[in-house]
């Protein structure tokens, strides 16, 4: 099996190779989704930021959390330390159960932040201009120019992760386009 991380920074498009690597019927999971449900289970967070206001009708809301860590580097380093061991746990839990597949991908937004890079065989990376990142993440998310750049700054920079990987796949364009990059690709 050769695992293969996706990555990108947000509003790059991973969402969308992702369902294009799924129509080609490649086992396709997502990073973003297991930390929903860490979020939905997880008594540590709920522990950790019983003092702030996250609920939402009793449960954890992702937005009211998101703009708490987004705002404060030391609550988002708090959530990362809780979250990310316990994706890499997972990560491992679905290699562990695809071993059969010849190729298993992971879309993993944070993969150089959270450093879990040395868990993959290869690592693609989804390229968008910030520009048009910026203009998709207002839109996508309902967001100001404001939260969306700091949401955007919380990221390494596109160009320093393009060292690190071994593909890059631009999406600035169309879905078809995209489709042709990722047809590259194999």
């Amino acid at each position: 099996m050769i695992k293969v991380a996706i990555t990108g920074n947000i509003a790059s498009g991973k969402s969308e190779a992702e369902k294009i690597l799924k129509e080609k019927e490649y086992k396709v999971f997502d990073t973003d989704e297991i930390a929903h449900e860490i979020l939905e289970s997880s008594s540590e967070i709920l522990d950790t930021f019983k003092n702030y206001d996250i609920l939402d009708n009793g449960n954890i809301s992702r937005q009211k959390l998101g703009k708490l860590v987004f705002n404060n580097i030391e609550l988002k380093q708090k959530l990362e330390a809780i979250i990310h061991p316990l994706i890499k746990k997972r990560i491992n839990k679905i290699f562990a159960q695809n071993n059969n597949e010849k190729y298993v991908f992971i879309s993993i937004p944070l993969l150089f932040e959270a450093n879990m890079q040395d868990l993959f065989d290869k690592v693609v990376f989804i390229y968008c201009d910030d520009e048009i990142r910026l203009k998709r993440l207002m839109k996508r998310n309902n967001l100001s120019i404001e939260d969306a750049k700091q949401r955007m700054s919380s990221q390494e920079s596109q160009n320093e992760k393009i060292k690190k990987c071994d593909y890059v796949i631009k999406n600035e364009s169309t879905i078809d386009n995209l489709k042709i990059e990722i047809d590259k690709l194999f």
